[in-house]
């Protein structure tokens, strides 16, 4: 069934100059996997030597509109890559987000609807053009060409690839022993995002490193379609807040780029020290040899606090402006000596029948600083609650009718009135 891959080696070797040895190492910051390295290496050759930009391919599947840092990594080393003066192909996966992902799955996903898509893909475009250089990006739907391939070609492309081969995907083989049902629709997906390299003849594709089979097979159809096989890049998934689950909303971890800057501001400064150098690494444009320089100061006795503080403006400035970015930093300032942020909430609750005080649990829950009382009361056994800048020490605590100014954790904030 396999066959070999395009011959490169038979094209012009041009020269690898200082240039190319740098556009490699700026193509290698943070990655998983740079595959075949030699091969890059001979395109980015090929490209200083000719003048002509490499095509750069990133497959989204539009099924959730908003994004947060973790999805910013793939994006990043796009922006690197137009910096360098290579064109990034925006590829929308309108076509095969009628068929659904089933990477990294256990179940089949159920399909969007063309409304979804297509409202989801905007909203994704719109962020992600915070940190893409939109002159030098283009946006795609793979709907152009599948659609147009109809069911002869479906067949004819199916062709190309066995069973067998397929069944090597970690996931399906999986669900395959686990007796887990498999659709066939879903053996299409990673045909079809296969068949999208062929369509834009890409020269590299980039990917998460759950979908390493996907980015393999467009270089297999590439070959098949006697085209120069894609290079495929794989970045590493970034680890959320907790600095032990990949960042993700499901598990509340997550910093989303569209967040008020002091939240965004606050969370990156609660990452933990060891974390934090992963963060500038994935997430930084700062130059590895002044991260490097950061880091060693650190670990001569520097505080980790002066780089945290670096990243966490860096990333403001990206997504809110420098004006966002100076605010959020004095914000957080005032509120580690105790004060409070100017806009914190306004909530008026009502005292129990007979004017005795409100509890502290129920008053953190119904304020909306905890989603529950027993959070409330964990919360105040560790320490982590204070009313007018003192901490709460006594779970009993009854707070009679007043103003107060209640703080769970080092950034929820509400100003309650108590009324009797």
């Amino acid at each position: 069934m396999s066959q070999p891959e395009k011959n490169t080696a038979n094209q012009p070797d041009f020269p690898v100059t200082e240039r190319v040895r740098e556009a490699l190492a700026i193509t290698q910051r943070g990655v998983d996997e740079l595959l075949p390295e030699a091969e890059w290496v001979r395109k980015l050759a090929r490209s200083e030597a000719t003048g002509v930009p490499l095509r750069i391919k990133l497959g989204l599947d539009p099924t959730a509109p908003d994004i947060h840092l973790g999805h910013t990594v793939v994006l990043n080393k796009l922006r690197q890559l137009q910096d360098l003066g290579h064109t990034v192909i925006f590829l929308i996966g309108d076509f095969t987000s009628l068929i659904g992902d089933p990477s990294g799955r256990n179940t089949t996903r159920p399909p969007l609807t063309a409304e979804q898509i297509k409202h989801n893909a905007e909203t994704y475009y719109r962020q992600a053009s915070l940190v893409l250089d939109d002159s030098k990006t283009e946006v795609r739907y793979n709907s152009e060409w599948c659609d147009a391939l109809g069911a002869r070609g479906m067949i004819q492309l199916a062709s190309r690839y066995t069973v067998a081969r397929m069944m090597e995907r970690n996931d399906f083989h999986d669900r395959f022993h686990a007796g887990a049902s498999i659709s066939v629709h879903e053996f299409l997906y990673p045909l079809m995002q296969g068949y999208d390299s062929v369509a834009l003849k890409s020269d590299l594709e980039l990917g998460g490193t759950d979908q390493k089979f996907n980015l393999l097979m467009g270089r297999h159809l590439q070959t098949e379609y006697d085209q120069e096989a894609q290079c495929i890049l794989t970045m590493p998934l970034l680890e959320g807040l907790d600095g032990v689950e990949k960042m993700s909303k499901s598990k509340n971890n997550y910093i989303g780029i569209s967040e008020a800057p002091n939240e965004m501001f606050g969370k990156l400064m609660s990452i933990s020290d060891v974390l934090m150098w992963k963060y500038f690494t994935l997430l930084s444009f700062r130059p590895m040899a002044e991260i490097e320089r950061l880091k060693a100061e650190c670990a001569a006795g520097r505080n980790p606090r002066d780089a945290k503080v670096l990243l966490g403006q860096e990333i403001v400035n990206r997504f809110h402006g420098p004006q966002a970015s100076e605010d959020a930093l004095a914000d957080f300032v005032n509120r580690a000596r105790g004060g409070a942020p100017d806009d914190i909430p306004e909530v008026t609750l009502s005292l129990p029948e007979g004017g005795a005080g409100l509890g502290g649990g129920a008053l953190l829950k119904q304020a909306g600083l905890v989603p529950s009382t027993s959070e409330a009361v964990r919360m105040i056994e560790q320490g982590g609650v204070k009313v007018d800048g003192g901490a709460v020490s006594d779970k009993a605590l009854k707070l009679p009718a007043g103003v107060y100014v209640v703080q769970v954790g080092k950034r929820k904030f509400a100003k309650v009135t108590l009324k009797g």
